[in-house]
């Protein structure tokens, strides 16, 4: 944020004003803010009482102006429907397609991410900033291997076959894992394996356990687990709510 909008934010709020918003404007409402937009929210008091996060290096602005809200500095975004709060604009992305998959199915989120050349799904609890420089264009990078995993994901795919794969020692390779990703291999597969299976269980007939299986979660007992786990519902109910073809997906890559 940009000297000028700080000025603003503090000349407009230091006092602890609160910006009128007619109960009626939100009551039934889906609010979302990204970035630096959860300080309109705030200072609407629609976030006392609530967790919410905003860009990193924001965080403490707004505990300071806000203390009955509570800050996350380590998220993409939260989902506290009906409000919802991102970090920096590119996690803003993530939230917006995280309410597109959660309304309309991970397919339909997964096309919207191809068309702008972003990943279809970056976990809302996957760290927002890491300490780190911008790998140089020739510098080694695990983002083949990650390919590699999204069209093997039927497989055990053992931190030593991705080492093996990218060519380091599993040791590198989880560390270079969470420098790129902020999450670790096993959290990252666990994300990929049941995005894919949302798919599946949107735009094919496949029975639950042949799912299980080509995405890796293993068996249907383990499937119905991951997505409790995650979705807070059931395969079954999951296919009801979004099943709109039978064509089969391809598999995208995550970060």
């Amino acid at each position: 944020m940009n000297a000028l909008m700080w000025e603003a934010i503090w000349s407009g709020t230091s006092s602890g004003d609160r910006w009128p918003v007619p109960p009626s404007s939100v009551r039934g409402a889906r609010i979302a803010s990204i970035c630096t937009g959860a300080f309109a929210l705030a200072a609407a008091g629609l976030l006392d009482g609530r967790t919410v996060t905003t860009h990193w290096a924001s965080a403490d602005g707004l505990e300071t102006l806000y203390p009955r809200v509570r800050v996350d500095r380590d998220v993409l975004y939260i989902d506290d429907d009906p409000l919802l709060t991102s970090a920096g604009v590119t996690a803003g992305i993530d939230l917006c397609l995280h309410i597109v998959r959660k309304d309309l199915g991970a397919a339909v989120a997964n096309d919207i991410a191809r068309e702008l050349v972003a990943a279809p799904h970056r976990d809302g609890g996957q760290a927002q900033y890491i300490a780190r420089s911008l790998p140089e264009p020739t510098a080694h990078t695990l983002a083949d291997t990650r390919d590699w995993a999204l069209s093997h994901l039927d497989e055990p795919l053992t931190l030593e076959a991705l080492a093996r794969h990218a060519r380091v020692s599993t040791r590198t390779l989880v560390r270079m894992w969470r420098q790129e990703t902020g999450i670790t291999p096993h959290q990252w597969l666990l994300t990929a394996r049941v995005n894919h299976a949302r798919e599946l269980l949107e735009v094919t007939d496949l029975g639950i356990e042949r799912i299980a299986a080509q995405s890796g979660l293993g068996t249907s007992t383990s499937l119905r687990a991951r997505f409790r786990d995650v979705l807070g519902t059931t395969p079954s109910a999951y296919r009801r709510s979004f099943q709109r073809g039978s064509e089969v997906p391809e598999r995208h890559a995550t970060p």
